[in-house]
């Protein structure tokens, strides 16, 4: 059965000003997130 994913925590990436959401490979780290992608980490 398919679970609703509604109120994650989001954020802002800095560099391409796009929103992203909580992701569960992040649950550990979600406070250091800062880049929606690997793409932005590397163009920083």
């Amino acid at each position: 059965m398919a679970h609703k994913k509604t109120h994650l925590p989001e954020k802002i990436c800095p560099v391409c000003n796009r929103p992203f959401q909580w992701r569960k490979k992040w649950s550990s780290s979600w406070e250091e997130v800062k880049y929606c992608s690997e793409r932005c980490r590397r163009n920083k």
